[in-house]
């Protein structure tokens, strides 16, 4: 296990998502939880959390439960992801137990719960990151490997808890700095027409500056519109601010 200081620095100086998500993934398992789920949106709003497909999520967990969770929509009646929702901090997976025992669950987040519980989901800690618009929010989901009650977790969390709410807190802090593609891939063409027209330069001004047709740069102008799934070009630009894909160094072609 890294020492505070040692998994900081590293989590600091990673370059990539893929990079900093491994560091991170490797320092949790250390204290137990070997399974972490992570989920950010710009896209909130009071009815919903926006298009999944415009999260910033990462997982180790298992496909076949990722696949109930999200596709099957279940993370909508998780009962720490409500918590999430209306707090900021760290909340032992107790709490839910809590719930059960005098019977404040839906219908719905029992299923969750039984759910959780047939892919020994069942102890853990979710942190709720604080924001800054009512329009973001993130949060992150450690679960402990199976067989460890929640009991361990929380002496585990005695010992070390605030340590690891300041290594999930500077991950999350330096995850939102970092290119993220997911199914949003922009090319380095694509990237570079819209970095220019936020610049606030005109389809003419960027077919000069990049010796290029101003028909060829209407065309990646459309595919990076297709890519982001955006109707206007200013979505566009928004949409890769946000995953940080403007203004990217030694971008992929």
């Amino acid at each position: 296990m890294r020492t505070l200081v040692e998994q900081l620095s590293l989590l600091t100086s990673a370059r990539s998502v893929e990079t900093l998500w491994n560091l991170h993934t490797e320092q949790m398992n250390a204290y137990g939880f070997d399974r972490v789920m992570y989920g950010y949106t710009r896209y909130r709003t009071s009815s919903s959390l926006g298009d999944p497909q415009d999260w910033v999520l990462l997982s180790n967990q298992t496909p076949e439960y990722m696949q109930v969770f999200f596709d099957e929509a279940y993370y909508y009646h998780a009962p720490m992801l409500k918590w999430a929702l209306a707090n900021n901090g760290a909340c032992s997976w107790r709490w839910m137990m809590d719930m059960k025992r005098i019977d404040n669950l839906t219908a719905s987040e029992k299923r969750v719960m039984e759910f959780n519980r047939s892919m020994n989901v069942t102890a853990g800690y979710t942190i709720s990151f604080r924001s800054i618009s009512e329009r973001t929010k993130g949060a992150i989901a450690l679960t402990a490997r199976p067989g460890m009650t929640q009991d361990a977790v929380e002496q585990v969390w005695a010992k070390h808890g605030e340590e690891i709410i300041v290594m999930n807190n500077v991950m999350h802090l330096k995850l939102l700095t970092l290119p993220y593609t997911g199914d949003r891939h922009l090319t380095k063409r694509q990237r570079e027409v819209l970095q220019w027209v936020g610049d606030g330069k005109t389809t003419q001004d960027i077919a000069i500056l990049l010796g290029l047709t101003p028909a060829t740069v209407e065309k990646h102008l459309r595919l990076a519109r297709e890519a982001l799934d955006v109707e206007t070009t200013a979505q566009a630009v928004l949409k890769a601010a946000f995953y940080n894909q403007m203004f990217v160094i030694d971008a992929e072609v």
